[in-house]
């Protein structure tokens, strides 16, 4: 499973990084009457895509096979607002499908901060995870203090936002299913959920066409390598967060001899089978955050089990008595994926969620967890969603294979079994079961073998993206370099001035840190 988050309000900035499965869209139309033995328990219901052109399809090139896109010229141009502090986009093209390069083209956007210190160290390319999550904005929020030697680079991948976008359901669909019980507890509740996922893969295939084949981290990798190429640079320098460590990871292990200073904050896991489920993350996060609550008399209980079960309780009220916040409510499902949002942050934002709870649970009003709740579902306040609700699971159900609806089941099972507290309230995941499009197949183990050092930042308070993870990233791959920041929250490079001061040091001193070095 993968989460997403973005920023918490006047909370200290929780990045974008792996999110669990985004709640597909329902449809408008009545749920099916078939009885759920009906519905494909094994098995993605492929189909052949529609013949669409989506935004940002387009003739390749002049020229022939892929020397054709590496020809091309970025035409820098300005487009952000603050003088002192200048940004620069530009656009091009890559070939949809790399094996058909002198077919279908489709549209990359980036973005870039020129360095301001001479002489330049070349471009440092930085993606903030998802996946989904645009690049072009993580420019303008990323932490550059002490990199002003680099061009700072990002780009937003295929598939996502200003780049060539999948589109899916449109807005009021997406809503209705934030309403939609993410844990049914009847038949014809978990029928309506597979349903409501069913549409809306199709929905995507129909609006997005072949671009739902070809928005892997692979294909992705290939794009960041010709990106590298046409900025000029002989060896990529990258900094990735979350999601986007697994980016940089398929970059060493595709491009290994290309690969410069890599450094990855948050890692994902790297193999299918994980010891530690995301779910289990979260459960220690809220179990840290009831802790952190009696300390600070928060007056949820007296007791780490006391406030749990304040929260729980909450959740199981919300599921048969949703709260009406103005001409909306704020359902079970809204109620806990609050939360989650929150528990990306550390102390600073606990203080908000533990305010938000306590107002729901002893006044009835809902408007600070649905509010967080938007926040999570890239909700503005005029209902409209954000495209990463899109990308998301066009990127993750390509990149992962899956055993079907009866696995799912399974998994659901599982997690509620690992994480007792909020596992059986996170939801089945059936995004990718009853997703149209068959998922590739990932890389042999990745080692990233002959590249220099890749340095790997993990956080033994990382909800999203368990410590585990990094210690088996760094692990894996050959020159893995671990950095650990005992903390809280989702990532460490904003958060800790120790962690940051040793990745300044590798990127632009060329100095890698000890393995093992702690903050």
């Amino acid at each position: 499973m993968i989460i997403i988050a973005g920023l918490v309000g006047s909370c200290s900035v929780a990045p974008i990084g792996p999110r669990r499965p985004a709640p597909a869209p329902s449809s408008s139309a009545p749920a099916s009457s078939a009885s759920p033995t009906e519905l494909q328990e094994t098995g993605r219901p492929i189909k052949s895509p529609p013949q669409v052109r989506p935004s940002g399809f387009a003739a390749p090139p002049p020229g022939k096979g892929l020397d054709r896109y590496r020809a091309q010229r970025l035409a820098w141009s300005p487009c952000g607002t603050n003088q002192d502090d200048p940004l620069e986009c530009a656009a091009v093209l890559v070939p949809l499908d790399y094996k058909q390069p002198d077919k279908m083209a489709i549209t990359l956007s980036l973005a870039r901060r020129p360095a301001k210190l001479q002489p330049s160290k070349g471009s440092l390319f930085i993606n903030p995870g998802g996946p989904g999550a645009s690049g072009v904005d993580y420019v303008g929020y990323f932490e550059k203090s002490g990199l002003d030697s680099f061009d700072i680079v990002g780009w937003d991948p295929r598939g996502v936002a200003r780049s060539t976008p999948v589109t899916c359901f449109g807005g009021e669909q997406l809503a209705a299913y934030t309403e939609l019980d993410m844990s049914p507890d009847s038949d014809q509740e978990d029928l309506a959920l597979q349903e409501s996922n069913r549409r809306f893969g199709e929905s995507c295939l129909q609006q997005s066409g072949a671009l739902l084949q070809h928005v892997s981290t692979e294909e992705t990798v290939r794009d960041l390598d010709l990106l590298r190429h046409l900025v000029g640079d002989r060896k990529l320098n990258y900094f990735g967060a979350s999601y986007g460590t697994e980016i940089g990871a398929y970059y060493a292990h595709f491009f290994p001899g290309r690969a410069g200073r890599l450094v990855l904050d948050g890692a994902v896991s790297l193999t299918p089978d994980d010891e530690i489920s995301q779910t289990q993350g979260f459960e220690r996060a809220l179990t840290d955050f009831a802790d952190w609550c009696v300390r600070e008399s928060c007056r949820l209980g007296d007791s780490q089990q006391e406030v749990l079960s304040a929260i729980t309780d909450l959740w199981d009220s919300l599921d048969s008595r949703p709260l009406e916040v103005g001409d909306r409510v704020l359902t079970q499902t809204l109620g806990v994926t609050a939360v989650i949002q929150v528990l990306y942050d550390d102390e600073e934002g606990w203080r908000l969620l533990a305010q938000a709870l306590l107002l729901a649970i002893t006044e009835d009003n809902g408007q600070g967890l649905l509010y967080f709740a938007d926040q999570y579902n890239v909700r503005d306040d005029q209902g409209n969603f954000g495209q990463l609700n899109y990308g998301f699971p066009a990127v993750r159900c390509l990149d992962n294979s899956d055993e079907g609806v009866a696995d799912a089941k399974q998994d659901a099972a599982d997690d509620a079994r690992m994480a007792p507290v909020i596992g059986p309230y996170i939801g089945l995941d059936y995004t990718c079961p009853l997703w149209p499009v068959k998922a590739r197949k990932r890389p042999d183990k990745i080692t990233g073998k002959g590249t220099p050092p890749i340095i790997v930042i993990g956080n033994t308070g990382d909800s999203a993206t368990p410590y585990e993870y990094a210690v088996d990233m760094a692990d894996q791959l050959e020159s893995g370099v671990l950095i650990t920041y005992r903390g809280q929250g989702h990532l460490s490079y904003r958060r800790s001035a120790c962690v940051r001061e040793l990745v300044i040091g590798y990127l632009t001193k060329d100095k890698a840190p000890k393995d093992g070095a702690k903050c």
